[in-house]
């Protein structure tokens, strides 16, 4: 599983991805579809067609990671391409996603700012 992904940008590939994709067809994407810097403190999540499973490219610091999660019954709930071809979500709201959820959950607690903590 993801760890230590806090203070990382998460970007979603909106709408279906060939997954037979690895490393190099994956970066392709980020670089050329996207325009997006591979290398900086990202992940990027792609899913398949039927939405069951996903793939989540990362940079550190010497080489990609590539994660691979395929689901054995249910699917994701993916945001379709006619939103926009990346969507930028958070720790969260990824977290959410890989755990079935929408990335929109009206009823969960908002985060808290420490700065307004008294």
């Amino acid at each position: 599983m993801l760890k230590n992904i806090n203070n990382y940008n998460v970007y979603l590939a909106c709408g279906v991805t060939d997954l037979r994709k690895s490393i190099d067809g994956l970066s392709i994407l980020v670089q050329e579809v996207f325009e997006l810097d591979l290398f900086s403190k990202c992940l990027f999540v792609f899913c398949n067609r039927k939405k069951d499973k996903i793939k989540i490219l990362q940079w550190d610091n010497n080489g990609f990671w590539l994660y691979y999660k395929r689901l054995e019954k249910g699917t994701f709930k993916w945001p379709s391409s006619a939103q926009s071809e990346t969507l930028n979500v958070d720790e969260r709201q990824l977290r959410w996603l890989l755990d079935g959820l929408t990335l929109v959950q009206s009823e969960a607690y908002r985060p808290v700012d420490e700065r307004i903590i008294v």
